[in-house]
């Protein structure tokens, strides 16, 4: 049975962090799965290279944007290589055969009508690539903040317009298109609002790929379909599961459905989109300049501790929060205290009673075997359903479970022992502590592949781990009489005060790095900002701030950032306000929160939203928004002086 998966296909307008390093564990845990499932599962990643914001870093680094390119996608596979990640095809979008994929693909609409040829004139962010409705010259992007740009030109345009009912209709009918159900309610509100023709091709730049005349694909048009491109030749299209970042579900969710409809090519069969990984509660990103890479991690703890710290830690499809502390926590306390020390004692225990040899058992072993197939039961569920810290959580559960029982059991007591069952006993005892050992490394494969493999052997199991079935995966199916292999630590304790401090150092290291390596010049991550000039009293004055209460607010349709507000400073009406504060709270948090607003603004229009007022906000450059507020009861619209 076929089973394709993707991961993003990733920008190179900077280097692999940890974010990408999640979302590809990610996508290769699943396909470790699936295959231990039966399927023959095929993994695509790759890097997106075109478009304007890569042909202005490559000339910022004084390179060619095909050497830039060359360059930044070497640095993702060859992470990937070092993290042990096997992935079956690295498709980059300066490939050949991917540029004849997207003029197959071109070629297709244009025939059944959806795509034409017209002009343009707006404001548009190269950062995000994206025109911005109802920008003016000067104004800044609502999404990022930066200055946008005025642009004309001739494009080719696709008509996204006429696939409103049919994408509706096919949520309708596919519930599990989109999950988690977060981000399937997004994009289907976000397609009720109404779809405006799209873009998809520029003529005014130059590296991309050629469609027709000066005009080459735009970015979406262009990275979504390297899905196939990757490959055409193997005939694995449709996928069966895009895994990405909750950032890009809009483009995966309703363009890449309606651009495969429109060329009548088959969609993929489910997106998943995770959630952020968050560092000090903000999203990590180049520009807040809190990005943490892998390698450091990799280099004093090893990769699996990571694999198993944002598998355990981090419900998947939420977001999740990083921190070295708690990463080395994890590490000492589960991988450490849990599952290396489980093994290590019993094996040494085996070793050191029986010669090595694994004992038969006089019978079932009560409250081992049903916790086992219990587990079994919950952890394989949990896996199929992407909830690996559920998973997880079992299998820790039963781990604690078979500690208790050689505590209880006292196996070196039973060794010394002259009672007539004693041998039994110990018998039973380490077969019943082997064997729930061997079903969690069983079940553990997929997240910590090396680990596993490395206790399977000392266990001295024939069979490949990875060739294993987990459907037939069953207590008893240790085999007595085995002889076990050489036993050594697979997760030792290590020194969290050091290894935090190494980490660090690395970070700092291969940060230099990477900023050598694109030709940056080396930024402070964070800085706050000075004092501004100093202003009369009078100026002050001249700002209207007032005390005002949220009585609604909701999310601005094709604006991640952005909220609309309906604040009553005690006027006839609300005002209405649009805030980009999205990223930082959740609307309906905000209901009945008092906040301060500048009342005496000039309106401003923001995507198609009159905005009368501004909300006052707290935050470090490109940090989290932190809204001003009141510890004491303060009546609505008083001013603030």
């Amino acid at each position: 049975m076929k089973y394709y998966l993707t991961t993003p296909i990733y920008y190179v307008n900077a280097a692999p962090h940890i974010g990408h390093t999640y979302t590809t564990l990610a996508a290769e845990t699943i396909k470790r799965l699936k295959r231990m499932q039966g399927y023959d599962a095929v993994l695509t990643t790759g890097t997106d290279e075109h478009g304007q914001k890569v042909e202005r870093s490559a000339q910022a680094a004084g390179m060619s944007p095909e050497a830039f390119t060359a360059l930044v996608s070497n640095e993702f596979r060859a992470l990937w290589d070092r993290l042990g990640i096997q992935y079956d095809h690295f498709i980059r979008t300066t490939d050949p055969k991917h540029h004849d994929t997207v003029r197959w693909l071109f070629e297709r609409c244009l025939k059944n009508g959806y795509i034409y040829k017209g002009s343009y004139t707006g404001q548009y962010c190269v950062y995000d690539e994206l025109y911005v409705s109802d920008a003016k010259p000067g104004d800044n992007c609502p999404d990022c903040g930066r200055p946008t740009e005025t642009l004309t030109e001739e494009n080719y345009f696709f008509k996204l317009s006429a696939f409103t009912d049919r994408l509706l209709k096919y949520y309708e009918d596919h519930p599990d298109f989109i999950q988690p159900e977060s981000r399937r309610n997004e994009v289907i509100s976000f397609v009720r609002g109404g779809l405006t023709d799209l873009s998809i091709s520029r003529t005014t730049i130059k590296w991309g790929i050629p469609l027709e005349g000066k005009h080459v694909a735009y970015v979406w048009f262009d990275a979504l379909i390297s899905y196939i491109s990757a490959v055409k030749e193997a005939d694995s299209w449709p996928a069966d599961l895009h895994l990405i970042g909750k950032e890009i579900v809009r483009f995966h969710g309703v363009f890449w459905p309606a651009f495969l409809m429109a060329g009548e090519v088959p969609l993929p069969k489910r997106i998943f989109a995770h959630g952020w990984l968050l560092f000090e509660n903000d999203k990590m990103s180049k520009s807040r300049g809190n990005i943490v890479r892998t390698d450091p991690i990799r280099e004093v703890i090893g990769i699996e501790a990571l694999r198993y710290f944002l598998f355990r830690e981090v419900v998947f499809g939420q977001d999740g929060a990083f921190s070295y502390d708690a990463l080395v926590g994890r590490y000492n306390s589960e991988l450490a205290n849990g599952l290396g020390n489980l093994a290590s004692r019993t094996l040494t225990m085996i070793k050191q009673y029986r010669d090595g040899v694994i004992p038969t058992p006089s019978g079932p072993i009560d409250g081992l075997s049903e916790t086992a197939r219990q587990t079994i039961d919950v952890a394989s569920r949990a896996f199929e359903n992407f909830e690996f810290s559920k998973g997880l959580e079992s299998i820790w559960a039963m781990l604690s479970g078979v500690d208790r029982f050689i505590v209880e059991q006292a196996p070196w007591k039973l060794a010394k022992s002259t009672e007539p069952d004693a041998s039994e006993r110990l018998d039973n005892a380490l077969y019943g502590s082997a064997e729930t050992l061997r079903i969690a490394v069983a079940l553990l494969h997929p997240i910590l592949p090396e680990s596993t493999a490395n206790i399977w052997a000392q266990l001295g199991m024939s069979q490949s781990l990875e060739h294993l079935e987990l459907a037939k995966l069953d207590w008893g199916q240790l085999q007595p009489d085995q002889v076990i292999g050489q036993i050594a630590p697979v997760f030792p304790r290590i020194d969290a005060k050091s290894a935090i401090d190494r980490m660090r150092v690395l970070e700092d290291e291969e940060t230099a790095r990477q900023k050598k390596l694109l030709g940056h010049s080396p930024e402070p991550v964070v800085a706050v900002e000075p004092p501004s000039a100093k202003i009369d009293v009078e100026d002050f004055g001249k700002v209207d701030l007032r005390v005002g209460q949220v009585v609604s607010a909701e999310r601005v349709k094709g604006a991640d950032k952005l909220l609309h507000l309906k604040v009553d400073i005690a006027e006839p009406e609300p005002r209405t306000i649009v805030a980009g504060i999205a990223l930082a709270y959740e609307p309906e948090t905000l209901i009945g929160r008092k906040v301060v607003i500048v009342a005496n603004l000039h309106p401003r229009k923001l995507r198609g939203i009159e905005s009368n007022g501004m909300i006052v906000a707290a935050s470090l450059e490109g940090g989290k928004p932190i809204l001003a507020g009141f510890l004491e009861d303060v009546p609505v619209g008083a001013r603030l002086k």
